[in-house]
């Protein structure tokens, strides 16, 4: 057996890691205390737009002597202290330090510094602020039905801190308990435990109820959600509700009440029991960010997913999977995100061939994903050290990593895995990695260091465990060994490509596009057709662009993956008359995948239409994708 010798700067991290956290998007010392729970007592005021009240934290001593509580806080407003009931001091620091906000102090007196105390309760008086990344505030005109007020958090990555004083870092889990008072409707990432106390209005406000909501399992301080605004739900499984607009619950019931049941026992099947008791979705307004947040209990879907032909549900396999890989097991830091997605894009296309008996549908999943992994790449530049699998965020903003990368190139390395030691024997590791890490957060050496304690015995597998070039997937920049796809599936879409590249070459050809060319494809079959054609050296014409929008019918989609590829495509050959389209539709969809690419094209052809729209915008944004947005065009200027 060959046995590769740990690299030095392995043995460096590993030493550092004893003396210091693993997290270095943190400024709180949670390797001195660790919180153990966190109760969160709110009230949220529309009016004025912010969470007001107190946050308790139970925290373990983990170093002896340790008086000093460090914890992580953005634009918060703190008014109080007290540790055990009694008022203790504390220092909000003045100056931020950029990106990771005002790191609060709490001394710990003589009287609470006995080393036979093994936890301190710290209670914190605080409210948001106008500030706050984590919450987005829509108006009664900016929903749907354009009656009530609406609020939603959003915290991965480091914006918990801007909601609540706490160690924000995946690192730490926590159990909660969430008493939420609010005059509309409230969720949170906990199971609910009843809606009570109700309290008149004053001064012309409406009463409120006090919602209450309990998380038994340890989760870290990202999965932190709240939501209320007016919503509805209906059933769509035995342990499943979706929740929405009054207006969209039955379109939003239809879109998800065949798939989630078959999802959940296929990812059971695959890994072990469900853990979360239930599994919802909340349907939010169309500024979310991402295409999901794997909240426990509830996960945050865009609308972008309700397309009414059930052709972008994946999503909910994709969060799904999630209660597995992120939430029951979670990465460390930031830096190995890889270990949450890239498990959670493996297991979602697992799920999928399960469900559909069809390994084809894996392979054909995971050739959508090459192509965002390439154009996540052509982002940031190939040498780009956001392209590695482990990646360094030291002083770095989590978000300005966030791309396709750790998804695609973590689930290309799982895949891999997979290949090398034979699926049988893969698929024993996938339980016992989850039950080994249950409740726990890793890094990318914990997992390699589990994969091969269980594979000892097998001299077989690991012989070629061992031989792997670990160094080189965790830290080479750039794209990863290419898989063997199956193409069945993509070839009919290729072949409709390469006849539009011959039309658009003008070379001799008796192809003539029609309606009936596509109508046996699947949404992601067309998908696949719309990227092909993006990848090609020669933009289609303009004419072209506008025959295949008006033929296809891809110009009146209301599949946001459909039309928001083709308006891409149009941009592309600078056909001016998709140019108002497009930025009409930045200002109906805030999901980032759709936005980045759209308004980036639009920069490219038309600048001040695209400044005049993130302008125009601006309110409707998630602050998240605003700041993505403000960032993009800033680099775009500059470059010119």
């Amino acid at each position: 057996m060959v046995m590769r010798p740990i690299s030095d700067a392995a043995v460096e991290r590993a030493a550092a890691s004893i003396h210091q956290p693993r997290d270095p998007n943190t400024l709180s010392n949670y390797n001195a205390w660790r919180t153990k729970h966190t109760k969160a007592d709110y009230e949220i005021d529309f009016d004025a737009k912010r969470l007001k009240g107190t946050i308790e934290l139970t925290l373990e001593r983990l170093a002896q002597g340790e008086r000093k509580i460090i914890l992580d806080t953005s634009y918060l407003d703190i008014s109080g202290v007290a540790i055990a009931g009694l008022r203790a001091k504390y220092n909000l620091a003045s100056s931020r330090t950029e990106p990771y906000g005002s790191p609060l102090t709490i001394e710990v007196e003589e009287r609470h510094a006995s080393d036979q105390q093994s936890e301190l309760t710290v209670q914190i008086d605080v409210q948001t602020t106008n500030d706050c990344t984590a919450l987005q505030w829509l108006t009664p005109a900016q929903t749907t039905n354009k009656k009530q007020p609406y609020m939603f958090s959003q915290c991965q990555a480091i914006h918990a801190r801007s909601l609540l004083p706490c160690q924000d870092t995946p690192d730490v889990k926590s159990q909660y308990t969430f008493n939420i008072r609010s005059p509309l409707p409230v969720l949170a990432s906990g199971l609910p435990t009843g809606a009570r106390d109700f309290q008149p209005g004053k001064d012309g406000k409406p009463g409120t109820l006090l919602y209450t909501f309990n998380q038994p399992l340890p989760m870290p301080s990202y999965l932190f959600a709240l939501a209320s605004g007016d919503l509805a739900c209906a059933s769509v499984g035995p342990r499943s509700t979706v929740w929405t607009g009054p207006e969209e619950l039955k379109d939003c019931q239809w879109e998800f009440e065949e798939d989630t049941e078959p999802f959940i026992q296929a990812a059971e099947k695959i890994v072990y029991p469900y853990a979360w008791t239930t599994y919802n979705v909340l349907v939010l307004p169309p500024s979310f960010p991402y295409g999901g947040m794997e909240n426990p209990q509830y996960t945050f879907a865009t609308p972008t997913v309700v397309s009414g032909d059930r052709q972008n549900v994946d999503v909910v396999a994709h969060e799904l999977a999630h209660s597995w890989s992120g939430n029951l097991v979670s990465n460390a830091s930031w830096e190995h995100f890889w270990l949450n997605e890239g498990w959670t894009v493996y297991l979602e296309r697992r799920i999928q061939a399960e469900v559909h008996g069809n390994e084809q549908v894996r392979h054909f999943s995971a050739i959508i994903g090459w192509k965002a992994l390439s154009d996540s790449i052509a982002q940031f530049g190939e040498d780009h050290e956001f392209t590695k699998l482990v990646v360094d965020l030291k002083g770095k903003d989590p978000d300005d990593a966030f791309s396709s990368i750790p998804y695609e190139k973590g689930s290309t390395f799982l895949w891999h895995l997979e290949r090398l030691v034979g699926k049988d024997k893969w698929d024993r590791f996938i339980p016992h990695y989850f039950t080994e890490h249950k409740e726990r957060s890793v890094d990318s050496y914990e997992f390699k260091s589990t994969l091969l304690a269980f594979f000892e015995s097998d001299a077989a597998a690991s012989e070629k465990l061992n031989e792997l070039d670990w160094d080189t997937w965790f830290y080479k920049a750039g794209f990863p060994p290419k898989p063997d796809f199956d193409t069945t599936l993509a070839d009919q879409c290729y072949e409709l490509a390469d006849k539009w590249q011959a039309l658009n070459a003008g070379k001799s050809t008796d192809f003539e596009p029609k309606a009936d060319d596509i109508k046996d494809f699947t949404a992601n079959q067309s998908v696949v057709f719309l990227e092909r054609i993006q990848t090609f050296s020669e933009p289609l014409s303009p004419s072209l662009v506008e025959q295949m929008g008006s033929t296809y019918a891809f110009s009146s989609s209301k599949n946001v993956e459909l039309v928001s590829r083709f308006y891409t495509i149009g941009l592309q050959a600078r056909d001016e008359s998709v140019y108002n389209p497009a930025a009409e539709l930045l200002g109906k969809v805030g999901r980032m995948k759709f936005v980045r690419p759209v308004f980036k094209g639009l920069m490219e052809c038309d600048l001040e239409l695209a400044k005049d729209t993130l302008k125009k915008n601006r309110d409707f944004y998630h602050p998240i994708c605003r700041n993505m947005m403000q960032k993009m065009l800033e680099r775009f200027e500059k470059g010119k």
